[in-house]
């Protein structure tokens, strides 16, 4: 599972990007990985592990409704980069 979500606004001149994925790693165990920066450049990456895929799912649930919550959203246009 992941998604992908943007923040522009403008007249502010922000263009933010997090992306999420959920991920098995070697050891078993489940991975929710986390990107998040300015659009075109690197940005900040974070790993949080976690004993199996349910719970990681659902960090990711509860991860993405708080940005969305931020003014976080995802375009039409990205949509058919996961399918």
């Amino acid at each position: 599972m992941q998604t992908y979500l943007e923040k522009r606004q403008p007249a502010q001149k922000m263009a933010r990007f997090y992306r999420m994925a959920v991920m098995p790693n070697l050891f078993g165990e489940w991975t929710l990985y986390r990107e998040w920066g300015r659009i075109r450049q690197g940005g900040q990456v974070r790993m949080d592990w976690f004993e199996d895929e349910k719970q990681a799912v659902a960090a990711l649930v509860t991860l993405e409704a708080s940005k969305r919550q931020r003014g976080y959203w995802v375009e039409p246009q990205q949509l058919a980069m996961f399918r």
